[in-house]
C-alpha cells in the first residue's frame, strides 16, 4: 500500500461493525464462502476470539462496546435493562463530533439511547443528541436479516455515518430453534455471507473498514451462556478499504480489544477504562 493511499485511508476512515448474533467460529469458517475467499486471497484478516463470559447477548453487547468485562460494566445478565454507565464507543464518538448509526436489536437502544425501549417512538431515530444518532431497531428475534441489511445499507447511503453497527439475529434464532448442528443453522451462515457480500464490497469502496464478529456461540442443544468453546469461540474478520489483509492468522484476540480498535481507527481518544490495546490492522 502506497504512503499516499495510507494517508487517504486515514482521512476517509469509517468503520462498520457486523455483530452476527451467535455466529460460531467453526461455522463461520466452514460456511461463509465470500468471507473465506477474502481471507484465502489475503484481502482480509481472520482472528479467533475466545468470547468473554457469560456467553449471553446483552452482557456481550456491552462488553464489545465498552472494552470491559461483565463484572466491570455491570450488565451481567440479559434481564438487566438500563443505560450503559461506562464510557462506550457510541458515546465517545458522539462526543467527538462523529456520526453514529445502528441497525440492531432493540437492546442496543436500551443500552445507549433510552431505557426502557418504546417500540413506537424508538424504532426509528434520527436525533443528533442521542448516542446512536441514526437508529433502526427491531424487537422480534425472527426479524428477517435481509430487511435489517437493507436498513443498514440505507443508513450508509443516506447519512454516511462514521460508525455503523449492524446486528442481525438470524444465526441466534436458527441456532436456538434447531440447534447448532442443524442444517438450518449452518445454511443461515451461508445465507448471511451471500447477502453481506455485495454490501461489504460497496462499503469498502466507500472507505469503510468492516469488522464481522459474533457476541457468543451456541451449542448443539441451542443453548449458550456457558464456558465451552461452542458457546464462546467466535470469528473476527477484518476487511479494509485497501483490500490488504493477513489471511488466517491463527491468533486469538479478545472481545475487549474491539472498542479501542474502533476508536483508534476513527482517530478518537480511547477512554482509560478501555485497558486492552487496540488491534494492529496493518
Amino acid at each position: 500500500m502506497t504512503s499516499e493511499f495510507f494517508l487517504l485511508e486515514i482521512m476517509m476512515a469509517k468503520v462498520i461493525l457486523v455483530i452476527s448474533d451467535a455466529l460460531r467460529y467453526d461455522v463461520a469458517k466452514a460456511n461463509m464462502g465470500f468471507l473465506g475467499h477474502l481471507v484465502e486471497s489475503r484481502q482480509a484478516t481472520l482472528h479467533r476470539i475466545i468470547g468473554e463470559l457469560p456467553s449471553m447477548s446483552r452482557p456481550m453487547y456491552e462488553t464489545i462496546h465498552t472494552g470491559l468485562t461483565s463484572s466491570e460494566h455491570g450488565i451481567v445478565a440479559n434481564s438487566i435493562v438500563r443505560l450503559s454507565n461506562k464510557p462506550n464507543v457510541f458515546q465517545s464518538l458522539k462526543d467527538a463530533g462523529k456520526v453514529t448509526a445502528a441497525a440492531a436489536y432493540y437492546w442496543y437502544s436500551e443500552l445507549y439511547n433510552r431505557a426502557p425501549y418504546n417500540p413506537i417512538d424508538d424504532q426509528e431515530t434520527d436525533d443528533d443528541s442521542l448516542n446512536i444518532q441514526h437508529g433502526r431497531f427491531y424487537t422480534q428475534d425472527e426479524y428477517p436479516d435481509i430487511e435489517l441489511f437493507n436498513s443498514a445499507a440505507h443508513l450508509v447511503r443516506k447519512f454516511s455515518p462514521d460508525y455503523l453497527l449492524l446486528h442481525p439475529m438470524g444465526m441466534d434464532y436458527h441456532g436456538e430453534t434447531f440447534g447448532a448442528d442443524s442444517k438450518e443453522y449452518r445454511n443461515h451462515a451461508i445465507y448471511q455471507d451471500s447477502k453481506l457480500a455485495p454490501l461489504i464490497m460497496e462499503w469498502i469502496e466507500r472507505g469503510y473498514t468492516v469488522f464481522v464478529t459474533g457476541d457468543h456461540g451456541i451449542n448443539s442443544d441451542g443453548g449458550h451462556g456457558g464456558t465451552t468453546p461452542e458457546q464462546r469461540d467466535v470469528p473476527l474478520f477484518i476487511i479494509r478499504p485497501s483490500r490488504t489483509g493477513r489471511g488466517e492468522t491463527g491468533e486469538i484476540v479478545s472481545h475487549l480489544q474491539i472498542a479501542p480498535t474502533i476508536l483508534n481507527c476513527l482517530g478518537v481518544d480511547v477512554p482509560p477504562t478501555m485497558k486492552y490495546p487496540p488491534l494492529k490492522l496493518d
